[in-house]
């Protein structure tokens, strides 16, 4: 998909009573996301906040991304080993890390230390609904920011703010990272092999899921705005966002007074339902109940099994879990994979292999649900760069990939003028006194 040519269009803002001049990425060649003319200021950075935006941003809205003048969203930096080489000689200020979360918006550099700058966001404010930030509780109001002074230069402002554990409590104030959620609310307690340490998952789960929470808590806050007219202030913590998918394991610590445990790729109800060894790799498979339990014997050839007391139900499967562990393990280590995978094949059984990421990017889905897209990148060396696909499909708002992440600063100029009406000689000036 190509990058989209900006074009200046006006439109009405989810607030019934208020029209306002707008700046959009849009295209004759696709229909308007769902959240066309909403328009969002960014004042976050890294993953969580930066991951929700762009959701939001696929789904039409405009995401004016603010960063600092020196150096901008730290993941610019964060380059893989031999990543240099896929980008034009010269390029210092993006990633593939920051591809990964900032595509479809546009970048304006404040320094929010500056009075000017301060000014300059909440000039922004009144020509916005939504501010989304993941500042520690208090830093914005310390610079004279913050809910409070948001709302009353806009009072349908919704203010939606990422933290590490919350805007109030005794953690308040700590910092937040992805790892030291899960570790302090119990997800790494109960992640990795039963008889190892804590595994931390390969992506920054927690932070992302957070995002998950805040894009659709924002979507409901505008809904909320467009019955009544009001904003509000949205409060999300990756604290709270592990504590709450703690799921049927929190909820057996609550109830049961039952600590949760490792499992390895294992269930803790529900037996077999987990990765087994194969004769060259690994393959995961399920039986969530004694229909699929029998289905699966007589697929493995072994259809006395499903008669066998110790597993004729899942409660005396779970119970018996290590001595079929020990049959199921012999009996999958005498085919290779892909020979199981036809063996399973029209089971109705849930099974798949253990891929590798190339693996998975071959997957016949991937192709299929337009999982990978191709864009227009003015920083590559060719010209183009590989994106990761829109995971929910709509069918009447499809998500976009319009533009490609911006460089630092660059809409900075347009952003002032077209949105707030600053001059030329204004946006020097606040260059000189180093506000942008």
């Amino acid at each position: 998909m190509q990058c989209l040519t900006r074009t200046i269009t006006r439109g009405r803002h989810l607030v019934p009573h208020q029209v306002l001049p707008r700046v959009s990425y849009s295209t004759t060649k696709t229909p308007p996301g769902a959240l066309e003319g909403v328009r969002i200021l960014d004042l976050t950075r890294v993953l969580a906040g930066p991951f929700c935006t762009q959701l939001l941003a696929d789904y039409g809205a405009t995401v004016i991304k603010v960063e600092h003048p020196q150096g901008g969203d730290e993941t610019r930096l964060w380059k893989e080993a031999g990543e240099h080489s896929l980008w034009k000689p010269g390029t210092e200020n993006t990633s593939l890390y920051f591809n990964a979360i900032n595509r479809n918006k546009r970048s304006v550099s404040v320094n929010l230390k500056h009075a000017s700058g301060r000014k300059l966001i909440l000039d922004l404010i009144r020509h916005s609904d939504v501010v989304v930030d993941n500042f520690i509780p208090g830093k914005l109001e310390s610079l004279g920011l913050g809910y409070e002074v948001f709302r009353k230069t806009n009072p349908s402002i919704i203010h939606a703010s990422i933290s590490g554990y919350g805007a109030d409590g005794p953690y308040a104030t700590r910092a937040g990272y992805d790892v030291i959620a899960a570790a302090e609310a119990g997800l790494l307690h109960v992640t990795g092999e039963a008889d190892g340490p804590p595994t931390k998952l390969g992506v920054g789960i927690m932070d992302m899921a957070t995002g998950l929470y805040l894009h659709g808590s924002i979507a409901a806050a505008l809904l909320y705005r467009v019955k009544t007219g009001k904003g509000q202030k949205i409060d999300a913590s990756l604290f709270e966002t592990t504590i709450s998918i703690l799921n049927n394991v929190g909820m057996s610590w609550l109830n049961l007074r039952k600590e949760g445990k490792r499992w390895g790729t294992g269930h803790p109800t529900i037996v077999p339902y987990e990765a087994f060894k194969t004769g060259d790799s690994l393959l995961v498979l399920g039986a969530v109940n004694s229909r699929q339990f029998r289905v699966l014997c007589k697929r493995l050839g072994r259809e006395e099994l499903a008669d066998d007391e110790r597993f004729a139900d899942n409660d005396s499967r779970v119970k018996n879990r290590r001595e079929l562990k020990g049959i199921l393990d012999e009996l999958f280590a005498t085919r290779t994979t892909e020979q199981w995978l036809e063996v399973f094949e029209g089971s109705g059984l849930p099974h798949g292999p253990v891929n590798t990421i190339e693996a998975a990017f071959d997957h016949p889905q991937v192709a299929a649900r337009h999982m990978v897209q191709t864009i227009d990148h003015s920083a590559a060396a060719s010209g183009k760069i590989n994106v990761l696909g829109n995971a929910v499909k709509f069918s009447e708002t499809p998500a976009t990939t319009r533009s490609e992440p911006p460089g630092l600063g660059e809409h900075t100029d347009e952003v002032l003028k077209e949105i707030v009406g600053y001059s030329e000689e204004e946006i020097s000036q606040l260059r000189k006194e180093g506000a942008v």
